[in-house]
């Protein structure tokens, strides 16, 4: 919102017992990414707006994924989980450095978007003091009401305190709410924590609000956007609905996707023109693919690049680290890591490629091994451009094919080939004629006769 500051407090400091889980409720993940780190992508950034997330007292791997997701952001920490309220005051530091807009989302709604966010700032800007986001709930019950008059929020009421009218009522309350930051302080401070749990909740600002004579508003939201996780089958349900929208905006951009429902993407996956995909495909985070490149079934590919007409698959896995130039082919049932092929490099059929350099137009055949691993450290295999490795060939690293050089099928090798040189190394052959024969003869005058 042009010339207006804003503050963003994150409230991260949830409990996730529900979770059934060692791993904080807001580090699970979503399409690839944290459920916290879906949110903090959400909040505003750039020279006028503040971020603060606040977090619990025993979650240093939480204040670790805030520092890689958004380096801009402060940490602060509630040291007592004493209600909502409570917590978006542990950032008091924050507060008083004073914005025109405070907005207080949750960790664990990873479908938030940022346009939502910017929409809850609006009211604020035509003088309301506090937005609060509403949705209207397929089965309200259990989640507060919000209670509204003409265009004003008049209360939220819980569900156990409301009347039968008042339960009657679908729009809830989301819980993500925006205030006008020159009042924030003022009101958050005034709230008490007189209910049964001996908390303060955020939701009582409406009344403060209210007391103040002040406006509330409400904007309102899908019920998707605002979905809460506490439990497993909540995170699969979130990742269900990501997953839809992801597979509709990499269509909208062009993708073609035989069968988009069976296609995993990941929050960050880019894609150039005229990409295909076909079913069965799982992409996990930190990939791109570039114009004209085809990913056949049943591939997984995480943390890769995959150049203009590169080709992958059937069956191929790209692990972390892996770079496809213009042209490349990776075949059926063939793994990469860190590996990076050139243009035109081609390895088609049942292969492993670590910690390896293929130059331009290098062919790889069927079976081939880059033994990488020694037991104690990796070590890198370096192939030149043109080279051609035949099949069931195992390259033991670290060692350099030269440029042009050639690989007899069925070799181990342990030393560099110079450019356009031929290795061969495998056992000389023996050949006894008529064996064969001899054997059968003998095989078949022993059998013992059906009776």
């Amino acid at each position: 919102m042009t010339g207006r500051t804003s503050l963003t407090i994150v409230l991260a400091a949830g409990e996730g017992t529900r979770m059934r889980s060692s791993t904080p409720k807001v580090l699970h993940p979503v399409a690839g990414q944290s459920l916290l780190a879906h949110v903090l992508a959400a909040a505003p950034n750039g020279a006028n707006a503040l971020l603060a997330v606040v977090i619990g007292s025993d979650h240093q791997a939480v204040a670790e994924e805030v520092a890689r997701a958004r380096p801009d952001a402060m940490t602060f920490v509630q040291r007592e989980r004493l209600g909502t309220a409570h917590a978006v005051l542990a950032a008091r530091d924050a507060l008083t450095r004073g914005a025109d807009d405070l907005l207080v989302v949750f960790g664990d709604t990873p479908l938030i978007s940022a346009e939502t966010l910017q929409r809850m700032r609006a009211p604020l800007k035509d003088g309301a003091a506090l937005t609060v986001l509403g949705f209207r709930a397929a089965d309200p019950a259990g989640y507060g009401r919000l209670i509204v008059e003409g265009d004003r929020l008049v209360a939220i009421r819980e569900h156990a305190e409301a009347s039968a009218d008042e339960r009657a009522i679908t729009l809830c309350n989301a819980g993500v709410m925006a205030f006008d930051g020159r009042r924030a302080l003022e009101i958050l401070e005034k709230i008490g924590n007189v209910n049964s749990k001996g908390e303060y909740y955020l939701g009582d600002a409406v009344a403060i609000v209210r007391e103040l004579g002040l406006q509330a508003r409400v904007i309102e939201t899908s019920e998707d956007e605002v979905r809460g996780i506490n439990t497993k089958a909540q995170l699969a349900e979130a990742e269900a609905v990501m997953q839809d929208r992801l597979r509709q905006a990499a269509l909208d951009a062009g993708v073609t996707m035989i069968a988009p429902d069976t296609v995993y993407l990941a929050a960050d996956t880019t894609f150039g023109k005229d990409v295909t995909i076909e079913p069965f495909v799982v992409i996990g985070p930190g990939v791109t693919i570039a114009d004209g490149a085809v990913i056949h079934a049943f591939s997984h590919i995480v943390q890769a690049t995959i150049g203009k007409n590169a080709s992958v698959g059937p069956y191929a896995r790209l692990r972390p680290g892996t770079s496809l130039g213009e042209g490349a082919r990776i075949g059926n049932f063939v793994e990469t890591k860190a590996a990076v092929l050139e243009a035109g490099v081609k390895v088609n059929h049942l292969t492993y490629i670590g910690d390896t350099h293929i130059g331009a137009g290098a062919n790889i055949g069927a079976g081939t091994i880059t033994c990488n691993y020694d037991g104690f450290g990796k070590h890198k295999t370096t192939i030149g451009a043109g080279a051609f490795v035949g099949s069931n060939s195992s390259l033991v690293a670290p060692v350099k094919i030269g440029s042009g050089a050639y690989i007899g099928s069925g070799s181990v090798i342990t030393r560099d080939v110079p450019d356009d040189a031929l290795a061969v190394e495998r056992s000389p052959q023996a050949t006894r004629d008529g064996w064969a024969a001899r054997y059968r003869e003998m095989k078949t005058r022993d059998k013992p006769k059906k009776t």
